[in-house]
Order: structure tokens, then C-alpha cells, then sequence
């Protein structure tokens, strides 16, 4: 029963741990200056943003038939040493 009542103490003082301000710089640090072109800099929510790029959408196309292989010119097997 301590035990019990020790790990659930514990598993809400972790959990209480979550910040939820807003990020700020380091005291003596700026952010990073805009980008090309922009006209004000980005806050910090902005530059936590994935690029699409970096975070493609998922294809969930589904294949409903089996297809054969096409041949592979570039599937060579090994080549054997002792040919030299």
C-alpha cells in the first residue's frame, strides 16, 4: 500500500513538471534573424514548425493487387574474385 501510494505521489509531482509559459529566448540570446524575404522575424512557435519536407504526409494507398516485379538491369549478382 506505501509503495502504491509513493509511486502515484510520484507519477503526479512528474507530471505537475510540464512547462506552460511560452518559450522565450535565453537571457543574452535573440532569435534566429528572419528569413529572406520576410518581413518580421519568426516567434518561437513559428520556427518550431516542421518543414513539409521534413515531415511528409503519409500515402496510405493501399495495394489491392499483387504485381509482378519489373526486371532490374542493375541486379547484378556478386561479382567472383577469382575471375581476375
Amino acid at each position: 500500500m506505501k509503495k502504491a501510494t509513493c509511486l502515484t505521489l510520484s507519477a503526479l509531482l512528474i507530471a505537475g513538471c510540464a512547462q506552460k509559459a511560452a518559450l522565450e529566448p535565453a537571457p543574452g540570446e535573440t532569435l534566429p534573424p528572419p528569413p529572406y524575404g520576410a518581413t518580421q522575424p519568426l516567434d518561437a512557435d513559428q520556427l518550431l514548425e516542421l518543414d513539409p519536407q521534413a515531415a511528409p504526409e503519409r500515402s496510405i494507398e493501399l495495394r489491392r493487387e499483387s504485381e509482378e516485379r519489373e526486371d532490374d538491369p542493375f541486379d547484378l549478382p556478386p561479382e567472383d574474385p577469382d575471375d581476375n
